[in-house]
């Protein structure tokens, strides 16, 4: 054995181990190379196992594996052991997700509904692209970019996909006419269409006012301020804000609309997380509203900034709180962005009310059972019955007048009302399931729409409505629907069939400022917050 030889069997496992050191020192996994003399080692970056692992999946197994896609797979599963809102998004939803709370996009301006296979135009945005080209209400799309989109079984999201895009791109759009044979194509450019957080304001009585806040948007806070001036303009002196279905948005817009209601000084919520220490926030006293009498409806479906909202006026007993325990979200995430172009949305801290409520509900039985949990609310009867709902006694907190409210999830309402059952049938079930009610209105108004389109005011739509035999042509069209008249049944939910009819109707013609107007004389929960504020 030569002196050379001899050496290299010496200094070769010091080496190997001098190298397997530092590559723990600097993050490094050293691994057995490849099978041959060139490449004795292989030394592969690492930050943690699951870099490791992909990488060695990539290099070293008997099959070609995408190791992307695996990734993209692994971190939902992964983020599943922390919390249901702690979630990844992945680069091709996320321009999607972001809209979802922005203000506007790229769009050609049109209110649409597909009916018998037809895409119909319900109402033109004013001064959108739409309107500008000269498409009408009751229009029929049946092409887009030469493509035929009519009798195919056309879906919301297609026809969504192809009328959406960029802004200042061009779209062709193929259009039939009532009373015109041939289609006409128009040639529109797409343009900014907004998108509404308030949907509407309208004075209930001669001194409430009321607004419907759907989601907190980027654009919601100066929408509201805008409703607020519309109702005082209108002398309201009391008011009632509706959250209801509203599943939240931005913390910052929350406590804007909070800040119009709550005096100098009160705090509106706190924030704490384990690398985020406390972060209280006030109210400035420059709010337009701080001695408006004010009560908030909330449901099942409330959370989140919703339910900041709804937990700061009732623990600083500014107003009262209206409706059904809310959903129980109070975690805050913040979206990071990743190198990818995906992002991912990791909660740092939770919410507390002002009285030291947490918001959030448990999730200790992991997601599925954290989304159940209204399935459970719902078979247990809390959404008809208070004394159903489990209040923890070890959870009870004071108000700033010293009312006791409860914690351990969501927020309870002050007035309780309960899911108005009353009128509801298997008629009337049957009716709704198969969507007659909205089909019906929407040919009613398509057939009506030469003597409605003059009317601009929910009073006129009414005024017309009650004078027609709506009921009567509605039965009809059911029948030849496949649901048999029964008329027992019929009798029970007659008004609320006869009332959610001329709401849809009212809809297709003036907006939601006909809709929400007539649909509120069969709202329980609209109509006891109205009594509260009476007395």
């Amino acid at each position: 054995m030569s002196y050379k030889n001899t050496k290299r069997q010496i200094f070769q496992p010091i080496l190997l181990a001098l190298i397997l050191i530092v590559g723990i020192f600097i993050g490094y996994v050293v691994l057995p190379g490849k099978m041959g003399k060139k490449n004795p080692l292989v030394i592969y970056p690492q930050t943690n196992k699951i870099e490791a692992i992909l990488n060695l999946i990539e290099e070293e197994y008997v099959d070609t594996v995408d190791t992307h896609a695996l990734q993209e797979e692994m971190i939902p599963e992964m983020l599943k052991k922390l919390d249901p809102h702690t979630v990844y998004i992945p680069a091709k939803d996320l321009k999607n997700v972001n809209e979802e709370l922005s203000s506007e996009f790229g769009g050609i301006g049109v209110q649409f509904n597909i009916h018998k296979d037809t895409v119909m135009v319900i109402a033109v945005i004013p001064g959108g692209p739409s309107e500008k080209v000269g498409i009408l209400p009751g229009d029929r799309i049946v092409s887009v970019n030469d493509s035929s989109i009519a009798g195919n079984g056309i879906k919301n999201a297609v026809v969504l996909r192809l009328l959406r895009g960029e802004m200042g791109t061009g779209v062709k759009v193929g259009v039939i006419r009532r009373n015109l044979k041939e289609p006409i194509h128009f040639d529109i450019t797409r343009g900014k269409i907004p998108m509404y957080s308030v949907d509407v304001s309208y004075m209930v009585t001669d001194e409430i006012g009321y607004i419907k806040v759907n989601r907190f948007a980027a654009n919601t806070y100066s929408e509201f301020l805008t409703a607020l001036a519309k109702l005082k303009a209108s002398s309201s002196k009391k008011l009632i804000i509706d959250f209801r279905g509203n599943s939240g948005g931005y913390l910052e817009v929350a406590i804007n609309l909070c800040n119009e209601f709550l005096h100098n000084g009160d705090m509106i919520v706190y924030t704490e997380g384990k690398s985020n220490p406390r972060q209280e926030v006030h109210a400035n006293g420059k709010g337009t509203c701080q001695d408006t009498e004010i009560a908030v409806l909330v449901d099942e479906f409330s959370a989140s900034a919703s339910e900041i909202f709804a937990g700061a006026i009732q623990d600083n007993d500014r107003g009262i709180v209206v409706g059904r325990r809310t959903f129980g979200k109070g975690l805050v995430q913040n979206q990071i962005p990743l190198l990818d172009g995906s992002a991912l949305r990791l909660t740092i801290s939770r919410y507390y009310t002002p009285a030291g409520r947490c918001i959030q509900k448990p999730y200790d039985n992991g997601n599925e059972e954290y989304y159940k949990d209204i399935i459970e609310r719902f078979q247990h009867g809390e959404f008809f019955n208070r004394d159903s709902i489990s209040v923890n006694d070890s959870l009870a907190y004071k108000t700033k007048n010293g009312r006791t409210v409860y914690g351990g999830g969501g927020i309870m309402p002050d007035y309780f009302v309960p899911r108005d059952t009353t009128a509801l049938t298997e008629y009337y079930y049957r009716v709704r399931e198969n969507g007659l009610i909205y089909r019906f209105a929407l040919e009613y108004t398509d057939n009506n729409r030469s003597i409605m389109e003059q009317f601009t005011k929910v009073e006129e739509v009414k005024r017309y409505l009650n004078e027609q035999p709506i009921l009567k042509a509605f039965k009809s069209f059911a029948s030849k629907e496949g649901v048999k008249l029964n008329r027992k049944q019929f009798k029970i939910s007659e008004h609320l069939i006869d009332t959610e009819i001329k709401a849809y109707i009212a809809r297709n013609i003036i907006d939601n400022d006909g809709f929400y107007p007539i649909l509120g004389e069969v709202d329980e929960v609209l109509q006891n917050a109205v009594q509260q504020l009476e007395k």
